[in-house]
């Protein structure tokens, strides 16, 4: 079949903007611009025929020539109506294909020349199965695609013409109008098919794509909306049961529970904002459980919740006289504030330290102090603790956060003003984890503590009105900031008449309660008791006593069960079959007077206690050694008698060269228990001049005192304990440096009873006591 001659037409143009018309398609236009208008009126004029071509960009309001697609369709205008808006409505129908030629100069309108394309009619094997196969796809792309009919697919089907087929197929599609544009401009009828046929298969996919899409969203909110169905009939069940289950109940019995409770304004305002937080939270949330977390411990402290005073003194001293024997001051301290409280209504806290040797009541004493008061009584030690968190707590961001020891404290107490004892002060350490004893400084502050910060809770709490009392064995480890804080009592060790007070009145009989003994099971005489204190324990406290008590009573809970009718009588006699041999040797310090054996007084962290200082003089070239496990201080003082020994040589009566041909050893027994201190001075330049001179020193003499280069005695710490370890060690006579004196007051009365103190200013009235004349010489061996 050859080409058709076709010839050139002079036609209106009207530019379609979104728009492409198909020959044979029908379809209503509405034109507006005026241009098109008269366009179309010229066409009305004429045949009715008119060229409808796409314009490339719709936004373009007065397209050139450039814009408009040189392919397009002539169309007959079957019909004009005009709306009330000024539009044009039109119907128009599409005829063939056609090709502007050359625009034509006209101001009015789009005028061209165009050159009809006409349809190639080919019929083929391979045209019909092409045809075929765009049915078929096109039948897909209905199923797949809601937006063209299935009567669409009939009429559709009825088509025998390939070319109409094609463009009746392409109206339908929802294509981009440069893809329309692209099938218009095909002009083989093949090419167009198997156009037509990539357009489908790629529609067809992008359809089951979104298919498989919106299944998929489909079917997350049915999950959704199920949940959601399944929550409110939860509530509803609940409701009717009358549970409060849920996040909802959740919420609601924590606003209950914020009502009633009384919390400053600050704090009230914390918690509502918390609370709106955690509603607006999924319940699935992690940090949902950490805002829960910190609401509670809002909710439960004591802001503002106070327990009454119990202010009576009389009450309160018989309370404390029950509960403890001794310990006038520590009692006369609480005594004191007990009647300040009850003059001026208001008072902050006290901050009182007990110091003092383990064993004598220090954590007791605190307690009954809270008894005395009528107040709750925490317990928090702080031995070991290393962390400042420890202290001030963690903030919320880390996981298992919570708050402070203080906080902790104050929640267990369930009062903002309880007896608040923070034992062991002085063994807490500092490491990298920051400074707990710096922590500390805010809380035991009168002036800080009202306004008190833990990194946890993040609103200030008032500590003012709580009681601190703190325990420690010294002083010295404590930090001078802290130290400044506290108010010092020192609670020395008790003497043997107490003791043996405190075993019979406190010790024993809670010994027999708690092993099941009836009264006049067992009986222990005085003088056992005193064998007890004196042979079985050397310590300032009490509980190594106590734990010897419970020994008795356990042995003798033993004998009554096996048999029940008997009674046990323990006296000095049978003593050591219940706790075996004695222990330490009561009396003097040396069985004999010693040379270069000298008895020191010494004060440790557990109290007083006794230690000899021996000196041995060998030939050699002058080497001082120091043994017994020394600290800096003691090896300095061991220096400075050995100098001022060296000074006095020709008085004493010394060879002035000793220095250089004897070997001097200074050993202090009992080497594993460190010692340290100035206060050993006097006492190794005493056991020095002794070993030299050969001259024994007194055994009944114990001494303690600083010395200088020039021999004057210094005044020492601890004169109370170091003279309750003498009298325990049954010694009579004690040098002290004469600036101690004001000290002796301290000492109970029954041990300067029994004592002689003598007042020393140099190093020669000390040897003038201390050593044993010549003339008075007794052979003792070496």
């Amino acid at each position: 079949m050859g080409p058709t001659k076709t010839k050139v037409k002079r036609l209106p143009l009207l530019p379609l903007r979104g728009l492409l018309v198909y020959p044979s398609m029908v379809l209503h236009l509405d034109v507006g611009r005026e241009k098109s208008v008269r366009a179309l009126e010229r066409a009305m004029v004429d045949d009715s025929l008119i060229l409808l071509c796409s314009q490339s960009e719709m936004n373009i309001e007065e397209p050139t020539k450039e814009d408009i697609y040189r392919i397009g369709t002539i169309a007959k205008v079957r019909q004009m109506l005009k709306l009330p808006n000024g539009t044009i409505r039109v119907l128009v129908e599409g005829t063939a294909r056609a090709e502007v030629v050359e625009y034509l100069f006209n101001d009015e309108y789009y005028e061209v020349n165009a050159k009809e394309l006409p349809e190639q009619e080919l019929a083929d094997p391979e045209i019909d199965a092409l045809m075929r196969t765009v049915l078929t796809q096109f039948e897909h792309y209905i199923n797949l695609s809601k937006k063209v009919t299935p009567e669409t697919l009939a009429a559709v089907s009825d088509i025998e013409e390939p070319g109409r087929l094609a463009d009746v197929i392409c109206s339908h599609l929802s294509l981009k109008i440069k893809d329309k544009q692209e099938i218009l401009e095909t002009i083989d009828v093949r090419k167009r098919l198997e156009k037509l046929l990539d357009i489908l298969n790629n529609e067809r996919e992008v359809l089951e794509l979104e298919r498989k899409i919106s299944q998929r969203v489909k079917k997350q909110m049915e999950k959704t909306q199920k949940e959601y169905y399944l929550r409110e009939q939860m509530k509803a069940i609940q409701k009717e049961l009358g549970e409060k289950e849920g996040r909802a109940g959740e919420i609601e019995e924590l606003r209950n529970q914020l009502s009633e409770a009384t919390v400053p304004d600050k704090v009230r305002e914390k918690i509502e904002k918390e609370i709106d937080r955690l509603e607006k939270m999924p319940a699935s949330s992690a940090e949902g459980s950490v805002i829960r977390n910190y609401i509670d411990w809002l909710l439960s402290l004591p802001w503002s919740k106070t327990s009454e005073d119990d202010l009576d003194i009389v009450k309160a001293e018989e309370i404390l006289n029950e509960d403890h024997y001794g310990l006038e001051k520590p009692k006369e301290r609480v005594l004191e504030y007990l009647a300040v409280q009850k003059l001026v209504k208001k008072l902050k806290g006290p901050i009182l330290c007990l110091v003092g040797p383990p064993g004598v009541g220090k954590t007791s004493i605190a307690r009954s102090i809270a008894r005395s008061l009528g107040r709750e009584f925490i317990r928090v030690s702080l031995g070991g603790v290393r962390d400042e968190a420890e202290i001030r707590g963690h903030r919320r961001t880390y996981v298992g956060a919570m708050p402070g020891r203080i906080i902790q404290g104050m929640k267990t107490a369930g009062t903002s003003n309880p007896v608040f004892l923070l034992d062991e002060i002085d063994k807490m350490a500092m490491d990298f984890r920051g400074d707990p004893a710096s922590a500390l400084l805010e809380v035991l502050d009168p002036e800080q503590n009202s306004t008190f910060s833990d990194h946890f809770i993040e609103l200030p709490f008032d500590l003012s009105n709580v009681m601190f009392v703190t325990t420690a064995n010294a002083v010295h480890n404590i930090p001078r900031p802290l130290l400044d804080r506290m108010e010092m009592l020192y609670i020395p060790g008790y003497t043997e008449i107490e003791k043996l007070e405190i075993v019979k009145t406190y010790l024993l009989p809670k010994q027999e309660r708690e092993h099941g003994l009836e009264p006049g099971q067992l009986e222990l005489k005085e003088a056992t008791l005193m064998k007890v204190i004196r042979e079985y324990t050397r310590e300032s406290g009490v509980r190594n006593l106590e734990q010897q008590t419970a020994s008795l009573c356990r042995k003798a809970a033993k004998e009554i069960v096996t048999d029940p009718d008997k009674k046990v009588v323990i006296d000095n006699d049978n003593l050591k079959d219940y706790l075996g041999p004695s222990k330490f040797r009561y009396g003097m310090a040396e069985e004999q007077d010693q040379i270069g054996a000298v008895t020191g007084l010494a004060w440790t962290e557990v109290g007083g206690d006794t230690l000899v200082i021996e000196v041995t003089v060998m030939p050699g070239n002058g080497k001082l050694t120091l043994t017994g496990k020394l600290g800096d201080v003691m090896k300095e003082s061991a220096q400075a008698a050995f100098s001022y020994t060296r000074s006095r040589a020709e008085m004493l009566k010394i060879p002035s060269d000793f220095h250089e041909k004897n070997d001097i050893h200074v050993h202090i027994p009992e080497g594993a228990i460190p010692k340290d201190g100035p206060s050993a001075g006097i006492t190794m330049a005493t056991a020095l001049i002794s070993a030299l001179t050969d001259i024994p020193v007194s055994r009944e003499v114990a001494m303690t005192g600083e010395i200088t280069l020039r021999g004057r005695v210094l005044p020492i710490g601890g004169l109370k304990e170091k003279s309750l370890a003498a009298h325990r060690a049954g010694i009579r006579k004690v040098l002290m440096p004469k600036d101690n004196e004001k000290d002796i007051l301290e000492i109970p009365e029954s041990v300067r009873k029994d004592m002689t103190f003598i007042p020393v200013a140099h190093m020669d009235e000390v040897l003038e006591h201390a050593l044993v004349k010549p003339a008075e010489k007794v052979a003792t061996p070496q």
